[in-house]
């Protein structure tokens, strides 16, 4: 069975709440710097620490005349601590709180995209294993070139999802920094002990430079990786769409019981799930787009990037952590049809063996150009008359001249394109 969506941690990390006990959390973290030295009395530290406490329903409400979400945030947080409020906030900018809460909220995001990707390459290896020895004809441009094993689809997969892994990982790191610098980030301000504190509370790295925000090519590398993780799960589903043709039927996605494909033609069973994940990894590839268009700010800074990562931030971590847990479910119960695979490979005619008997000709001494000509002459044959290639073959003049009725037999030995999948698996596998 295909699992629903049941990842509600992902989209509880978006959640205006969450976001806004992330800025408290930074908030009061910079309120112990401060304390730490001495600028903040111990007895009002306590008190922020206990009282200290917000309501959406007041920001939002103070937001519509303020047109301010952080001075929102600050005064609703005010309003729930009293006096000792005035230490709130010291020497910040609202980049200070926002950046670096967007990190912690981005790094919880992709520790869950980890664990998903985690999930599926479990699933990638457990089928390159169990379809290893499956003989599947292997497609050019859409047409029979020679043949593969199913097994080794999965093995590709695995390791391009083992890089995805190395790439998320990767990310997590280049976004997973803070700054508490002030106006401009010269900490003109504020001690640099602040921000060393507040980061290491935070177990963020500070950033070395910024200029009042943190740097948009973090984000956009983040956007990025989410990208090709889309990517990758798109050549996934277009294969499994491939796969489930009429015409090829070697796969098809699971087919739960009282699932219906089409709302005229009750015979139909559609790959929905492959392509919903195709559909929406348009969407993450253009919210990419969006994260790069977000590098150039003016000057010091501006907000033009901060209406956009409130939509593709999101939306993205959301979109991804939901696209590998569909497709780990769709490749857990993929329905596999080797006797239709080795039906496929026999439509050819044994022309895939082409190759083999091309290179044999010019073993014998035939020189390439001569021998490709007739090979190709009696695949052409082969094709138009429907007659197995082999057969062909040995009534050709040219060819038995160099190659004896045994030796041809030999070329045909599917065997042959088998025998390296041990060395593949091995390097993949290690």
């Amino acid at each position: 069975m295909i699992p629903r969506y049941s990842r509600p941690e992902m989209a509880r990390i978006w959640e205006p709440r969450n976001k806004f006990q992330k800025w408290l959390d930074v908030e009061i973290a910079a309120c112990e710097a401060w304390a730490a030295l001495g600028e903040i009395p111990k007895k009002s530290l306590a008190t922020i620490k206990k009282r200290a406490a917000f309501s959406i329903k007041r920001i939002d409400k103070i937001e519509k005349t303020v047109k301010h979400d952080v001075i929102a945030f600050l005064t609703s947080v005010a309003e729930n601590v009293g006096p000792d409020s005035r230490y709130i906030h010291k020497g910040l900018t609202s980049s200070d709180i926002g950046d670096t809460a967007l990190a912690l909220l981005m790094r919880d995001a992709a520790d869950i995209i980890i664990r998903d990707i985690q999930e599926l390459m479990k699933v990638l290896k457990s089928n390159a294993r169990k379809y290893k020895s499956t003989l599947q004809m292997g497609r050019s441009h859409g047409i029979h070139a020679e043949p593969t094993t199913f097994g080794l689809t999965f093995a590709l997969w695995y390791e391009e999802m083992k890089r995805n892994l190395t790439r998320m990982k990767a990310a997590r790191e280049t976004i997973n920094y803070g700054q508490l610098s002030g106006p401009v980030g010269t900490f003109s301000s504020l001690p640099v002990s602040i921000e060393k504190f507040v980061c290491k509370k935070l177990k963020l790295k500070a950033d070395p430079i910024v200029t009042q925000v943190i740097q948009r090519d973090r984000h956009a590398e983040y956007m990025n990786t989410l990208a090709l993780i889309g990517g990758a799960i798109e050549k996934m589903a277009v294969e499994m769409r491939h796969l489930q043709r009429t015409e090829v039927l070697e796969a098809e996605e699971p087919f739960e019981k009282g699932q219906k494909g089409s709302s005229a033609m009750p015979h139909k069973r559609n790959p929905v799930g492959s392509e919903n994940l195709s559909g929406l990894a348009r969407v993450v590839r253009a919210n990419a787009i969006a994260a790069m268009e977000n590098i150039p700010l003016w000057h010091e800074r501006d907000i033009s990037h901060s209406s956009v990562e409130r939509i593709i931030i999101p939306d993205s971590t959301i979109l991804i952590d939901y696209m590998l847990v569909r497709l780990t479910g769709i490749l857990r119960g993929i329905q596999v049809y080797p006797q239709r695979m080795k039906e496929n490979i026999e439509k050819s005619y044994g022309l895939f063996c082409s190759q083999r008997v091309l290179l044999q000709l010019t073993e014998k001494g035939l020189s390439r150009e001569d021998a490709y000509k007739v090979v190709q002459q009696r695949a052409m044959e082969s094709w138009k008359e429907k007659k197995p290639y082999k057969d062909l073959l040995k009534e050709d003049r040219v060819i038995t001249k160099h190659l004896t009725t045994k030796e041809i037999d030999a070329l045909f030995d599917m065997k042959f394109y088998t025998k390296n999948i041990d060395y593949i698996y091995k390097r993949v596998f290690k």
